[in-house]
């Protein structure tokens, strides 16, 4: 299976020697074999992996760089996120079968199929078809390790960084172990759907055999923007979310909250982050009954332009010390915004990718099973969303109205390189 994307003839070559269009196993041939696309026979349009830079609908996200794609990058509309349990026990089979995402997720990301359509018909064909003749929307695929892939299985327990410490229990859970947790993580984002579920589908096809889905989420309408070029989208509740979130192009920022440095006591891991997952559900028929003055007063925004409480811009610094004539504070001690500011939090903060859901209809009840697919990424959870959760948990106003029911911990190593695995420095 590793070999798969590395099939090309010698007319193919001769398309990428000379410069003419390449056909689809050309282009294998400029990622696989020729190398050209780090000597710039081919052009990747958008942004690469460590850029904020907003990039053009439909265009290819470079895969390679210092930093995995899918972080840093402009958040796309849409999200397929999938949970993997490895069932093989050989630890060759892992490697093999990450060497085999490696050479696939660049081909996807560039809107290419897996396979020439001339496959051979006698074999089941190398890639599922599903974005046949789709752009390659922005594709982003970020791989994540979790804390139970260290488990001794595969030789890798001395090698789990101490950030990579399971979450403990927190204020207010109600977590689903089936939606929980996993070995590896994949996080598929792109413009298009089709094209997001595609990249999925073809990495677990990858897998089969040494790896199995353990669960997945379904995402629309990105919640946070990464990249200033972006506007702050609203979440389900109606409310701007993550309108002081780290962008993409602040890299001083990113370097001190989001990117693993010199801190780690595990070397492969410099230049990657780690990634938290929370499936939120919210209580929308409930929040949709509330006065518009308790929702603004829940988070501490107005509900409108997004502006903080007591303020005109949704930009405009959050007046935490603002008092009211009657002496109580403008943003309540319970607001969401209050919490969850860097101010009270010893100036730490997350980089949210977080998306919307809808699974249908909670049948006990009638009402609508939806909510807020939280993702996160940072430097150390243990110092960054594990204490911060804990307060929000504990006496956030929004509480009332949401419910955290499944929770992930993943490990995601730095960007690799053309010809490279990801994270071949923890197999090293």
């Amino acid at each position: 299976m590793a070999e798969m994307v590395d099939r090309v003839g010698a007319r193919d070559a001769a398309e990428v020697a000379t410069g003419r269009g390449l056909s689809r196993r050309g282009f294998l041939t400029a990622l696989g074999v020729a190398g050209v696309a780090a000597g710039g026979g081919l052009s990747l349009a958008g942004c690469d992996s460590s850029s904020g830079a907003a990039a053009q609908p439909g265009a290819a996200i470079d895969p390679y760089g210092d930093h995995q794609t899918g972080i840093a990058t402009p958040a796309q509309d849409r999200l397929v996120f999938a949970a993997f349990d490895v069932t093989s026990k050989r630890r060759a089979d892992l490697v093999a079968m990450l060497e085999a995402w490696s050479k696939a997720i660049p081909v996807m990301m560039a809107g290419k199929p897996l396979a020439d359509v001339e496959s051979n018909p006698q074999l089941p064909p190398e890639d599922t078809g599903e974005a046949e003749g789709l752009a390659a929307a922005n594709l982003t695929v970020t791989v994540g390790f979790g804390p139970s892939l260290f488990d001794g299985r595969f030789g890798l327990a001395s090698r789990r960084p101490a950030a990579l410490a399971p979450i403990p229990p927190l204020p207010g859970d109600n977590l689903n172990v089936l939606i929980s947790n996993g070995d590896l993580c994949v996080q598929a984002c792109a413009d298009d759907p089709q094209v997001a579920f595609h990249a999925v589908r073809n990495l677990r096809r990858i897998a089969q055999g040494t790896a199995v889905l353990r669960w997945t989420q379904l995402g629309f309408g990105k919640t946070s923007s990464t990249s200033t070029a972006q506007a702050t989208p609203r979440n389900l509740m109606g409310f701007k979310d993550g309108t002081n979130n780290i962008k993409g192009e602040q890299s001083t920022v990113l370097d001190k909250q989001v990117w693993v440095g010199t801190e780690t006591d595990q070397q492969w891991m410099r230049g990657g982050s780690y990634l938290v997952t929370r499936r939120i559900a919210m209580r929308l028929e409930a929040w949709d009954r509330d006065f518009l003055a308790d929702q603004e007063k829940t988070f501490g925004r107005v509900k409108d332009t997004g502006a903080p409480l007591g303020e005109k811009g949704e930009f405009d610094t959050v007046p935490l010390a603002a008092k009211n004539p009657d002496g109580t504070l403008v943003i309540d001690q319970d607001a969401h915004i209050r919490l969850a500011s860097p101010e009270t939090n010893g100036g730490h903060k997350l980089l949210r990718r977080g998306y919307s859901y809808t699974d249908g209809v909670i049948a006990e009840t009638g009402q609508l099973d939806a909510g807020l697919f939280f993702i996160v990424f940072q430097q150390d959870p243990r110092r960054q969303f594990v204490p911060i959760q804990r307060k929000l948990g504990s006496s956030d106003l929004l509480n009332e109205y949401i419910q955290h029911t499944s929770s992930a911990l993943f490990a995601c190593p730095p960007g690799f390189r053309q010809g490279e695995m990801i994270g071949a420095a923890l197999f090293a």
